[in-house]
């Protein structure tokens, strides 16, 4: 990864993406603009849904030139932190609500050589963060409930993010945003102190790997109105 800076970055999730054909994918958001490339693991225990594991991101890896960005819809996290290191991740995002030991889990994830996310669900507050700040290169505030793509943006979380950037002060921590993010929501997030906007649905619809210039038109807009409220 780069050097750290608060530029509005789009991770498209893959989520949205064409399951059978990955790699084109990913060079498809890529070369249409995307800043990382946002992966969605989820384990059908700790979220109801299912999804990839390390051999996916292992596959993925080569065709990814910008940052991959894991987050963990796991639990337990800490015996596969490793597993999802060895298979190329940059950015490492276990949830808060995940395991009782989330200060050792930053730590292992620091200790593999990535990046350490951190996650919070809608219902969860910021009260636990603090004393974590100094492990942290990111934090993840979920904007729906974690599980499956394509919901509705909830609207309570600009003020946790609001309250987080405060919290975070100069540390060079970066603030995502994983929900429902739209040209419409983007510009109330980046206001509130955001930087990272992952986005799913409204970066893939209308296009495709063999039509990919609205995958561009759909960054550039959520892009466009993020900066515009800063």
């Amino acid at each position: 990864m780069t050097s750290f800076d608060r530029s509005i970055k789009i991770a498209p999730s893959i989520l949205s993406a064409d399951f059978a054909d990955f790699g084109r994918e990913i060079q498809a958001i890529e070369a249409q603009g995307a800043d990382w490339v946002h992966v969605d693991v989820m384990d059908g225990h700790f979220v109801p849904n299912l999804t990839f594991g390390p051999p996916l991101c292992q596959a993925i890896r080569p065709h990814i030139k910008t940052v991959m960005d894991v987050h963990l819809m796991i639990s337990p996290v800490d015996t596969y932190i490793d597993a999802f290191a060895d298979a190329g991740a940059d950015v490492i995002t276990a949830h808060l609500e995940a395991g009782p030991h989330i200060h050792r889990t930053l730590q292992a994830i620091r200790g593999a050589g990535c990046k350490a996310g951190l996650a919070i669900n809608p219902g969860t507050g910021i009260d636990g963060i603090e004393y974590l700040l100094d492990q942290l290169d990111l934090i993840c505030v979920m904007t729906v409930n974690p599980g499956f793509g394509g919901q509705k943006f909830i609207h309570s979380q600009i003020d946790k993010v609001r309250a987080l950037r405060a919290l975070i002060g100069d540390r060079p921590i970066h603030i995502e945003i994983d929900g429902g993010i739209t040209p419409e929501t983007a510009p109330l997030m980046a206001a509130a102190g955001a930087d990272v906007l992952v986005a799913g649905s409204a970066v893939f619809k209308g296009g495709s790997v063999n039509n990919p210039a609205p995958y561009g038109e759909n960054i550039r807009a959520i892009r466009c109105a993020a900066e515009a409220a800063r």
